[in-house]
């Protein structure tokens, strides 16, 4: 018999066997002490958590209620190491590329980021994908159709995690942080204009 302990993570509750809540306890401690050198540390922790809370919601179903250590190891393999990330523990090799996910890009939208989304999951420029829909505009309608039911259909990016997957970068610990940092570093500027 094992105790359970009850965890807030990025706002939802989890049940978490004792063992694996030491470990997890260990790991974001590890994780704050990585960071708290950074002016965005508490975005990146933010962020991180919400990963992890992500992460353990996949591991969770009607028959499986607790967080035990084989997850909380699951997680921590994929988010990386913080040793890793500083460059002062051994390298790892590199995670492959995250399934990439359609999702609108609100960070570079002119109406509701469905061209933005899409050139950022294809990879392409922007402009590009706006051309490709002002001529179906312009040739019969039918551009207009497919963007409203596009806004209406695909889920805007709202987290760190989202905008990874919809560019197919791993979502790790190194990647959040280098994602909210350049977040951070962009929002400083557009204040200083």
């Amino acid at each position: 018999m094992k105790l359970t302990v009850n965890i807030n993570l990025g706002g939802y509750p989890f049940n978490v066997d004792e063992d694996a809540y030491e470990r997890l306890r260990q790991y974001m401690k590890s994780l704050e002490m990585e960071f708290s050198g950074e002016s965005s540390a508490s975005e990146i922790m933010a962020d991180i958590e919400g990963r992890i809370a992500e992460l353990f919601k996949m591991r969770l179903n009607s028959y499986k209620q607790v967080i035990i250590m084989k997850d909380v190891e699951e997680v921590m393999a994929i988010l990386g190491s913080p040793e890793v990330i500083s460059g002062s523990g051994p390298s790892e090799e590199r995670p492959p590329r995250s399934q990439r996910r359609i999702y609108r890009d609100p960070d570079g939208r002119v109406f509701g980021g469905v061209c933005a989304g899409l050139s950022a999951y294809l990879g392409w420029d922007p402009l590009i994908m706006r051309i490709i829909f002002s001529v179906l505009i312009f040739a019969g309608g039918f551009g207009l159709g497919l963007y409203l039911i596009l806004w209406i259909v695909l889920p805007e990016a709202r987290t760190t995690a989202q905008k990874l997957e919809m560019r197919g970068d791993p979502v790790t610990v190194g990647n959040i942080k280098d994602s909210v940092k350049q977040e951070f570093e962009t929002v400083k500027k557009t204040m200083k204009l």
